[in-house]
């Protein structure tokens, strides 16, 4: 990456301060753009959804690998909680998701409860044997009495194939029938998963982030205190793919003993540190063990941290200055917090990130681990929080004494509880997971980047004021 008019400027820049410039390109098609991530992690798109617990579950883990991307399983879960929900993921199909399934006893009411948890919109009714009665949908349940019995509501699947049929021939199915969901069935002809005609688009357009044995990936994290090589060794006999250590202020001497610990356990298992904001940071982190450093303090949604202790930095500066340190000792980053549209993504691996984390951003979807809620209006919403919020450290520090736990509540920080509105028109993350591949493609073409290694290269940036910002905002017209 070089600015637009020479050496950088003397103050640090967010990522609402920049715009990219385009550039002579011969890249013809977006499809031609290699978004496979440049580092360990085994994405092949860079996004990494961030451990917090109102986002990151085993619905999210799931969706997003499946399109290619990481989920990294909050700190506070237990280890054996965690181990379930990496062998429940990485015993998923790769293109068929998971189906919502009930049985014909079942009442519409069970079904109003579970179709929201998944975006594409219906249960499946299964007899004794697990094979396919037919479908609920939401539209079925409307006007019917919750108590209602689902064997006198259930509509037929008209599209029913083996799980092994190809997307492709999948979706001609589903437009052939004017179908919405299509049910995949095993040789036995037991349910195995369903697919939506843009699911089966996805995957032919998107690759599974997998491990070595095909199987979808998924990483967790670890704190700093306590027994970190005990807490490591249970995560990593659980079968994660990626070791997250994990604290607000990374340039510490507890992270780096911590980051030693976990290093020592299985190093041949990539390890991801941070959270720091300066080159001397990243050097560090990466001296003692990290292969990737995560970068941010204070630019998330739900943080507080600037505005309680004025300690942070503007995220593209920290981003761009940490990426450059560790490509010397050969490392990486990951950009930590602050993304809100598609073009940060985008700025954020041109100044040299090898991987986007996002947080907030995803828990206004079906996939987020929360209830589906609605406000006043009947708009769909869930609750999110900070991770050093009061809702947060109550979770974590509830094994402790009360008076230790009452001390650790006078310093907390972040948002405990904020209503994340699902979008109508991208309710689901793999909705916000086009929207992003979608702009990061064109930005590469832009720039006339084949893959993200040329693009954060190529990558040619200006700065702009508040006015040349809000100037690059649709503005709509109309009475």
């Amino acid at each position: 990456m070089r600015f637009l008019h020479g050496g950088k400027p003397s103050y640090d820049l967010t990522y609402d301060d920049v715009y990219l410039v385009p550039a002579r390109t011969d890249v013809e098609s977006r499809f031609d753009v290699d978004l496979a991530g440049t580092d360990a992690a085994g994405t092949t798109i860079p996004i990494v959804v961030s451990n917090m617990t109102a986002v990151a579950g085993k619905r999210m883990a799931e969706t997003v690998a499946r399109r290619g991307g990481l989920t990294v399983l909050p700190q506070d879960v237990d280890p054996e909680a965690v181990a379930r929900i990496v062998s429940w993921v990485k015993g998923r199909d790769t293109v068929w998701d998971t189906p919502l399934v009930l049985t014909p006893s079942d009442a519409v009411i069970d079904a109003i409860n579970l179709i929201g948890k998944r975006a594409h919109g219906a249960a499946v009714i299964v007899d004794g044997s697990g094979r396919p009665v037919g479908i609920v949908r939401e539209e079925t349940c409307s006007d019917v009495d919750r108590f209602t019995r689902l064997g006198e509501v259930v509509e037929d699947a008209p599209v029913a194939l083996p799980v092994d049929t190809p997307p492709r021939k999948v979706f001609d199915e589903l437009h052939t029938h004017g179908s919405s969901l299509a049910l995949g069935l095993d040789a036995s002809g037991r349910l195995a998963g369903v697919l939506t005609p843009v699911a089966a688009l996805r995957a032919e357009l998107y690759t599974p982030a997998v491990d070595a044995h095909g199987r979808l990936r998924v990483a967790a994290a670890v704190g700093v205190n306590g027994d970190v090589a005990a807490k490591t060794r249970a995560l990593l006999d659980a079968d994660i793919d990626v070791l997250v250590v994990d604290t607000a202020h990374g340039h510490q001497e507890k992270m780096l003993n911590a980051l030693q610990a976990a290093r020592s356990v299985r190093p041949e298992v990539p390890v991801v540190a941070g959270n720091v904001v300066t080159a001397e940071g990243t050097r560090d982190l990466i001296n003692a063990g990290a292969d990737v450093v995560k970068v941010g303090v204070g630019p998330g949604a739900m943080c507080t941290t600037r505005m309680m202790t004025a300690v942070g930095r503007p995220q593209f500066s920290a981003v761009a200055e940490c990426a450059a340190a560790a490509r010397e000792l050969g490392g990486h980053v990951w950009a930590d917090g602050g993304v809100r549209h598609p073009r940060d993504v985008a700025l954020a691996l041109a100044a040299g990130a090898s991987s986007v984390m996002v947080g907030s951003w995803f828990a206004g979807t079906y996939e987020s681990p929360g209830d589906l809620r609605f406000d006043e209006h009947g708009r769909p919403y869930k609750e999110s929080f900070g991770m050093a919020s009061k809702r947060a450290v109550g979770a974590r520090t509830s094994g402790e004494s009360p008076f230790d736990r009452a001390r650790k509540a006078l310093f907390e920080e972040g948002i405990s509880s904020s209503r994340m509105a699902l979008d109508p028109k991208a309710p689901g993350v793999e909705d916000l997971l086009d929207t992003i591949c979608s702009g990061l493609r064109s930005a590469c073409t832009y720039s006339g980047a084949r893959d993200l290694t040329e693009f954060t290269e190529r990558a040619v940036v200006g700065v702009q004021s508040a006015a040349g910002f809000a100037e690059g905002r649709p503005t709509p017209y109309g009475w």
